[in-house]
């Protein structure tokens, strides 16, 4: 049978993003996500929040959009796939894996009239969303007067392990 790999998730950078390029050129953006779930606890009656953070990566275009017009605090979805990753500890040498997430697409959240953002404006990100359809595969990239769209590399392969710069 096979597998069904998505994720959709909705939450605040929790940092700058940290835009690198592989020695080939291709960008590469990782952000960590803050995504809140509150819920009423049903044998005291009072409200509970969880926050999990999660690391995202984002490469090509999408990651150079996402390194230009966010910031710590601002909200962001995001739809990708889980992706784990595996290395040996140099110190150690034990094995270490970290769950994360490869972004596929991506829209800006408006941060309101409150000022959210981390840099205090409020509107540091493009007039459109950046995919006005988040949940479909948009249509090949047009020339850059067709706006930002987060899906203009839908058949992006990332580069190899040995290629990211982090």
């Amino acid at each position: 049978m096979r597998g069904y790999n998505k994720v959709i998730l909705m939450g605040n950078l929790t940092r700058d993003p940290e835009l690198r390029y592989t020695p080939k050129g291709t960008a590469v953006a990782k952000i960590g996500l803050a995504v809140n779930r509150t819920w009423r606890d049903a044998e005291t009656n009072e409200m509970k929040e969880e926050v999990t953070f999660v690391d995202v990566s984002a490469f090509g275009r999408q990651a150079e959009t996402i390194g230009q017009y966010l910031r710590k605090g601002r909200p962001l979805m995001v739809e990708g796939r889980l992706k784990l990753d595996t290395w040996e500890d140099k110190n150690t040498h034990e094995k270490k894996s970290k769950l994360g997430v490869v972004l596929e697409s991506f829209q800006f959240l408006d941060s309101g009239s409150r000022g959210e953002g981390g840099d205090g404006e409020g509107g540091a990100a493009p007039a459109r969303s950046a995919a006005s359809a988040p949940f479909r595969r948009a249509a090949p990239a047009q020339p850059a007067a067709q706006g930002f769209s987060s899906n203009a590399e839908p058949d992006v392969i990332p580069p190899e392990d040995d290629d990211v710069p982090f």
